[in-house]
């Protein structure tokens, strides 16, 4: 039962009518969408892939935004560990429409974008599929954990113009107008997921409203700096209530220096999505961003180098990082963003950038997971074995394969033309490369 005081506040900004259709929805089963990653599958293969479970396009993404009918188990589809699309809400796919009324270039020019508070990964997907690949996303997210999450799927994505961070706000600041575009998809009470998780319902209360509202404020006050005059912010909740969504867009206005371009509501029951406001903000004045202090390092030589430059595609430069654990990391950046990406290692907390190529053993090089998955990847570097779906689902639940009449070596496996990562083929058995902390958990036949 949705909470008295909820409905009241509800009151306070919709007329009686809209409020009891509100509610009714939100009674109702949430619809099921997903977004395609045109990098990595084409409209006619998203749709072939879905088949008869495919209901229509995203209204507001028609291109890429894709309904289902019934949930399917997406754990157990081959092609969603491969990053061929994301399972996102709806309604927050508008944020790629926002990009593009902010900057209608936005495909053809080189920006610098701020997702701020981005874990799981949806919107910045989303960014990078409508960014131009000379641009750069900085995908943040405060909590050390989430911020994992957050690599894992950006790395499923498979751009290499990436930087994720995990920082604070207000660390942002230091980088005064770097950012041509800032999204802040900002913490909030969770009106819009009442339907999708009932334990929002119980941890609801005017009291969390408010505290939202003030948290959000903070936010986007100690991260404005960054963003330069002219620049476009797209400001988001999954809220109802006026208090975190137009009265905030308002204070943005008027105490940061902003003017909305345009806002809107998605509503249960009159958007075929879940709760949803977005605003667009023009920052006031006109200057061209500030560009960083570039930082220069040597790229590594040798045999190795040599022959992890043949992985990738042309336009990708190397550079060999130490990992914590001691390792020879050697890295790819796109050439003309390589000496920036590395100058935000000085000013941010960086979780992951670039694409990671391959580790240097001794005298080997062993291929990193996350290559198989990158555009930065040359499939013509390893043999290709095409699995069907039972030996695919095995390979992702780290279960024994044997590719006895493969090539020897590594090899990289595919389903349905999509690279799911990398084998050593010893002809008896195979070592795989797929990381344990990334395997299927469940039973991968039991629908």
């Amino acid at each position: 039962m949705l909470p008295e005081a909820f409905i009241s506040i509800l009151r306070e900004s919709y007329p009686e009518e809209t409020v009891q259709r509100l509610c009714a929805a939100l009674a109702e089963e949430a619809p099921v969408s997903v977004r395609r990653n045109p990098a990595k599958i084409s409209e006619e293969a998203f749709l072939a892939h879905f088949g008869t479970d495919a209901f229509g396009a995203v209204p507001w993404s028609a291109s890429d935004g894709l309904y289902l009918k019934r949930r399917p188990s997406f754990t157990r589809d081959p092609l969603f560990h491969s990053g061929a699309y994301y399972v996102q809400e709806a309604a927050s796919m508008a944020v790629g429409g926002l990009l593009e009324t902010a900057f209608p270039e936005a495909g053809s020019t080189s920006l610098r974008v701020l997702d701020l508070c981005a874990a799981p990964g949806g919107k910045s997907t989303l960014l990078l599929s409508r960014l131009n690949p000379e641009s750069l996303l900085v995908a943040n997210e405060v909590m050390r954990q989430r911020a994992g999450i957050l690599a894992e799927n950006l790395a499923l994505w498979g751009a290499p113009n990436v930087v994720v961070t995990n920082n604070d706000p207000a660390d942002f600041g230091r980088l005064e107008s770097y950012f041509d575009l800032m999204l802040v998809d900002a913490p909030c009470s969770g009106e819009g997921m009442f339907r999708k998780d009932e334990s929002a319902i119980g941890e609801w209360s005017p009291d969390a409203v408010r505290l939202c509202a003030a948290r959000q404020r903070r936010i986007l006050a100690d991260s404005w700096r960054s963003l330069r005059p002219g620049g476009a912010l797209i400001y988001s909740t999954c809220t109802f209530n006026h208090y975190e969504d137009e009265e905030n867009t308002e204070w943005i206005c008027r105490e940061l220096g902003g003017e909305c371009l345009s806002q809107r509501h998605f509503l249960p029951g009159f958007d075929h999505g879940e709760g949803f406001y977005c605003a667009l903000i023009r920052k006031g004045g006109e200057a061209p961003r500030k560009p960083l202090k570039s930082a220069r390092s040597n790229a590594p030589t040798g045999s190795p180098a040599a022959a992890a430059q043949k992985l990738l595609q042309p336009g990708m430069v190397l550079r060999e990082k130490t990992t914590r654990e001691g390792a020879h990391l050697l890295k790819a950046f796109p050439a003309g963003l390589c000496a920036e990406m590395e100058a935000l290692e000085k000013w941010l907390s960086v979780r992951a950038s670039g694409t990671a190529v391959a580790t240097i053993k001794g005298k080997d090089l062993i291929p990193e997971a996350d290559l198989a998955y990158s555009t930065a990847f040359n499939r013509e570097a390893f043999p290709e074995v095409n699995l069907d779906r039972e030996a695919a689902l095995r390979f992702l639940a780290h279960e024994p394969l044997v590719l006895s009449a493969e090539p020897k070596g590594y090899l990289t496996l595919c389903y349905k033309g999509l690279p799911l990562g990398f084998v050593k083929n010893l002809g008896a058995r195979c070592n795989s490369l797929h990381p344990l902390s990334r395997r299927i958990r469940m039973d991968i036949f039991e629908e």
